[in-house]
């Protein structure tokens, strides 16, 4: 009997596994091909009959090349809230998400409702990462999808401007910041390898003397001596880092893309799941300990007064 109960246990975890939807956040710098990439998995989704729910975070955006189901502009005008409180695009768009996230309460009903049947929910990001990454509505959207099904964050990379060794360093430093910020299962999308391949970053992450080769074959400046120490130092960001290379045009990469991110999934049952679970056992236990401290006080008071005569 007790034998069985293993096996019966991953049995019902792996169907679990199955049942749940998955959340996957887009991120990328503006112009890294990141609302076009999620076209591409829209569609790639929709060919085999699994369509995705469809979130835009993005108020600031004029077109989009998909239909959303739940679309930020339908609820905050944003040129209005930069009208209206004297902002400037940035503040705009914070105050925006701020605004929206006082409604996410009925977007996570919505997604409740809609999780039995849909397998995927994308969301698009703004293109100013830092508004989204490390703003207060950010942090409560993502740590909110990340508590109810499991969730994914992808970093889109624009593979070509990312060629020179100083702007790959840049991009690497913003996954790890990202990465650190939102501490969730997190996969690199190298965008555009119709373009360029993405072969480069794969070399110059695996090998430090092939991004040293690269370094020293740039004009010698202060910069370099810094990314050589950078790249000591995300030397071991690399060896966990999940990433792959798509092409947003062509649909190239996406299976690869899919791979990842189910792998990304099963760290998040692992490791990200049973840590949120003792952080709320935690919880609960210290507010249990709060009270029954509180409620000693309280009997403490009660004895010493016990007795005596109150004053009237």
């Amino acid at each position: 009997m007790d034998s069985a109960a293993p096996g019966k246990d991953k049995a019902a975890d792996a169907g679990a596994r199955r049942d749940e939807p998955v959340n996957i956040i887009m991120i990328g710098m503006a112009g890294s091909g990141k609302t076009t990439l999620m076209q591409r998995i829209n569609a790639y989704l929709h060919e085999r009959k699994t369509p995705p729910y469809v979130v835009n975070l993005d108020p600031a955006v004029s077109k989009l090349p998909f239909q959303a189901n739940i679309d930020i502009r339908d609820t905050v005008d944003y040129k209005q809230v930069m009208s209206e409180y004297n902002l400037g695009p940035n503040g705009g768009i914070l105050t925006s998400l701020n605004l929206f996230t006082t409604k996410l309460d009925q977007v996570m009903g919505i997604v409740e409702k809609r999780a039995a049947t849909t397998p995927y929910f994308l969301y698009d990001t703004p293109g100013q990462i830092e508004i989204f990454t490390w703003s207060a509505s950010g942090t409560i959207i993502t740590n909110t999808l990340a508590a109810t099904y499991p969730t994914v964050v992808v970093y889109v990379v624009d593979t070509p401007r990312t060629a020179s060794p100083a702007t790959f360093m840049s991009n690497m430093m913003y996954a790890c910041s990202i990465l650190y910020k939102t501490q969730l299962p997190f996969l690199v999308a190298f965008n555009k390898t119709d373009v360029v391949s993405h072969d480069f970053a794969l070399d110059w992450m695996s090998d430090f003397e092939a991004f040293q080769q690269a370094l020293r074959q740039q004009q010698e400046s202060f910069m370099n001596s810094l990314m050589q120490s950078m790249s000591l130092v995300l030397d071991e960001f690399y060896s966990h880092l999940r990433v792959c290379g798509v092409s947003a045009m062509t649909g190239q990469g996406i299976d690869e893309l899919f791979a990842r991110v189910g792998d990304a999934v099963d760290e998040y049952y692992d490791e990200f799941r049973p840590g949120l679970q003792r952080q709320i056992e935690k919880k609960r236990r210290d507010e249990q300990a709060q009270k029954e401290e509180h409620l000693k006080r309280l009997m403490q008071d009660l004895s010493v007064a016990e007795g005596k005569e109150v004053d009237l």
